[in-house]
């Protein structure tokens, strides 16, 4: 009698979700989604260096940069907070220069443990081996590619600003473009296996209409979170909820990788290759899925 699983597997659509979902499990998703997340959260902090750096060089310029931030922020002038601010403020030009220089050094070595980290998911999907050092030096030329994409979409963005409210559904098509292109970009510069573009653009789409739910839920869903979880949790509420957004941003790639694996067997198909497996005297491995590990034995 065939199973609920395979009864499911019938139906078109049904069946080509089981699949991904199935190999989204062999080859390790969650693990290989939690490094990319863990990778991208450290990224924050050389984020935030470098943001001290660039309010000291804006302050050093503008003697009336403090009090303007503080009033912005609602903050009486003769408060404690105004205090600590402007004192914050005042360390931050003094620094500016270090800091600076600190912030883009450890961001340029976090940015590309990032991308080590995206690289990883796309060999596990395709099942392909890292090559170290060379590794590191192209993961310079993909964070370089990924940078001008995300220039010309802020510019994009500007642009689309200006237009009259009627036109605002082209920002979300503009958000949807430039999505497609910078996975379309991340999937081609990060694999080894020359499948062309078009091979990549199932999982593109898939990661661009994703991506742009997620942006949804962070300027929706995760201000909220964070203002519930600090009431209750304090700070560590708020690292929470990046944590749990970066954590669906990497399920994200790693899904989008496998739809492009999958697509690409359903039309060019599979080979077999010898498995080397530690051997077992009372059985033999007859078996084993996408990660080497052995599914399936028999008893001498």
């Amino acid at each position: 009698m065939a199973s609920i699983k395979e009864r499911l597997a019938e139906y078109p659509v049904l069946g080509w979700l089981l699949r991904v979902q199935e190999r989204f499990g062999e080859v390790k998703g969650t693990a290989l989604a939690n490094g990319i997340a863990l990778q991208a959260f450290l990224s924050l902090f050389p984020l935030l260096i470098l943001a001290v750096a660039i309010v000291g060089f804006v302050a050093a310029d503008d003697v009336t940069f403090a009090d303007e931030v503080i009033d912005s922020l609602g903050i009486a002038a003769d408060d404690q907070l105004a205090e600590d601010l402007r004192a914050a403020i005042d360390t931050a030009k003094e620094n500016r220069g270090t800091t600076g220089a600190i912030g883009l050094a450890t961001l340029l070595w976090s940015g590309l443990n990032v991308v080590v980290a995206l690289q990883r998911a796309v060999d596990s999907t395709w099942q392909t081996l890292g090559t170290g050092l060379k590794d590191k030096l192209k993961a310079i030329g993909v964070v370089a590619g990924g940078g001008v994409i995300l220039v010309g979409s802020l510019a994009l963005s500007a642009l689309i600003n200006f237009l009259p409210g009627f036109f605002a559904p082209l920002s979300v098509l503009a958000g949807l473009a430039v999505n497609f292109a910078l996975f379309l970009w991340l999937f081609w510069a990060l694999g080894r296996v020359h499948v062309g573009w078009r091979a990549l653009a199932p999982g593109a789409a898939f990661c661009a209409v994703g991506f742009e739910v997620l942006k949804l839920v962070g300027t929706v869903y995760v201000p909220k979170l964070v203002a519930n979880s600090s009431a209750l949790y304090g700070s560590l509420g708020i690292v929470v909820a990046i944590l749990l957004w970066l954590a669906f941003f990497g399920r994200l790639v790693v899904y989008g990788s496998t739809v492009n694996v999958i697509e690409w067997e359903s039309h060019h198909g599979t080979v077999q290759v010898p498995l080397e497996v530690p051997r077992v005297d009372t059985e033999v491995a007859v078996g084993a899925n996408r990660s080497g590990a052995v599914v399936d034995r028999l008893d001498e």
